[in-house]
Order: C-alpha cells, then structure tokens, then sequence
C-alpha cells in the first residue's frame, strides 16, 4: 500500500492516477475526503501533515510514501510527522526543489529552508528515501488564469526570466518509478522540463493553446512585492521569489535530462502543458 499526500493537488493527485494505473494499491490523504473526486479503486482518508496525532489511520499497513509537504504552514509540525511516518513505512519519495543543498539553512519563510530541514528530518529517521528536485512548476502560471480570462493580458514582474517549467505529470511520473522499481534509495534528482523559455514567452505559448493573444505588461519590482504582501504572503517570501526570478533574467535556469533517463520518454514541453490547461485560462463563453 502506498500512501500519497497533497493527494489532491496537481503533483499528488497525479501521482494517484498513475500509480493506479501501474496496479498499486493506493491510498489518498486530504484534508477533504468528500470532495476529493479521485478515482474508483482509492482508498481516500482523512488527515493533516501538520497534525500528527490525525495520521494513525492514514498510516496504518502503508509500506511506501508519495510525500508532498505543505511547505512552511506544516513545518512545526515536521520532526513529529516524519517521526510518525518512519514507524510505519519503510520508505518514502519526497518532492523537495531544485536549489535545496544538504547544508542549506532553515530560514524562516524561505521556501528552499523549509525543504532543506525537511530532507534533513527523512534522512535521519531511518526510511529509505528518493528526493525530487524539481525546478519551476509550469501549474505555477495558472496564478495568471484570471488575469488572462479577464483582460488578455499578464501583468507581472521580470518578463525576461527564463525557466525550465515541468509538467507535473512529468514530477508524478519520475516518482512513481522511484516507488515501483528499484536502485532509488538515497537517489536525488533534479527534473525540469525539455527547454527554457521566459515568463513572456510562456505568456505567448498560453495565447497560442487558447487561440487568443495574450499581452505581458512589466509591473515593477516594488509593486509586485506590495501585492504579494497584501495577498498574505510572509514578505520574506514574496522577497525570496522576486530575488530568484530576477537572477534568472541573467542566470537562466538550465535543463536536465532526468525525467527522459528515469521514464523513457521526454520531458513534456510548456506548450504541452498549456493545451492541457487551456480551459483554466480561456474566458468564460
């Protein structure tokens, strides 16, 4: 039995689906069990990654864990949670993120900090672990869904960054290989997507799946920063993710090849992922 958490969100619940399908028995972790809708076949439980005493039943018979962490609101929660895991399961798939180190710090907000000290936690509770280090995650721009539904255009900052986005079916996939095959423990892999585009062309490559022209307009880095804030995001955060997007206007993020050697098939290109998520973006009819 393996157990996936963050089951339904776009990594996890991915994950459900092919794991399903390469005939494991699955069991699904959400906070919402009724209104979960995952397929016929999973054995859907209740519980929180940031309560430990909820996990009992979640981990009773489980051999093997899918783990997406709720990064930073479950992290006082973590010693505890990894502790509870480890009794139960002999080992675990952890998607982590590309730019997490073995050294790196746990900073508070820093999102990097929170997946460090959360490797950190697995790698001494005695579980055999694979840890995904996947950089930017193409689902990430559906944070411009309603912009683009509403005005056609994306008004954001750092046009000129350039990423690597991966499909998170391409994230679910790798995984599923590290817990239905062998020669994974202590692995670490970096996964991106097949090439690097910046944040205007990702734009345009969302236009062409919807059949409509979409307009970047470059916001400054100050307002953005205002806006992430008064969204209720921690300001050392916001700050962190404006600082990362604009070394990748000179830096930009580079490709692996991981995903095409761990599931034989080629990363899913951006303009892939667009044409799967079109209607996320279209206007209403």
């Amino acid at each position: 039995m393996i157990l996936v958490t963050g089951a339904t969100g776009n990594v996890g619940r991915q994950a459900v689906f092919q794991l399903l399908a390469a005939g494991a028995d699955v069991r699904a972790l959400t906070r919402s069990p009724v209104s979960a809708s995952l397929p016929e076949g999973v054995e859907v439980v209740s519980g929180d990654l940031a309560d430990p005493a909820s996990l009992d039943a979640a981990l009773d018979g489980i051999e093997s864990v899918f783990l997406v962490w709720p990064t930073l609101s479950a992290d006082h929660a973590a010693p505890a949670t990894i502790e509870a895991i480890a009794k139960h399961a002999r080992r675990t798939v952890y998607v982590s993120a590309r730019g997490v180190s073995d050294d790196l710090e746990q900073r508070p907000g820093s999102i990097l900090g929170s997946h460090a000290h959360v490797e950190r936690l697995i790698r001494k509770s005695g579980l055999e672990w694979t840890f995904l280090r996947p950089g930017g995650f193409a689902a990430n721009t559906l944070m411009w869904a309603a912009q683009i539904r509403d005005s056609g255009a994306v008004r954001w900052v750092h046009g000129a960054a350039a990423r690597a986005l991966i499909h998170e079916r391409d994230i679910a996939a790798v995984g599923v290989r590290a817990l239905t095959g062998s020669g994974h423990g202590g692995a670490t892999y970096e996964l991106t997507g097949p090439e690097t585009l910046t944040q205007i062309e990702q734009v345009t490559a969302i236009g062409e799946a919807i059949g409509r022209p979409v307009r970047w307009d470059e916001l400054p880095s100050e307002v953005a920063l205002r806006e992430l804030v008064a969204q209720g995001m921690p300001a050392a955060m916001a700050e962190g993710i404006l600082h990362a997007h604009a070394q990748m206007v000179t830096l930009p993020e580079s490709v692996t090849s991981t995903v095409e050697e761990l599931t034989g098939a080629p990363a899913t290109s951006f303009r892939r992922w667009a044409a799967d998520h079109a209607d996320a973006f279209r206007p209403a009819a």
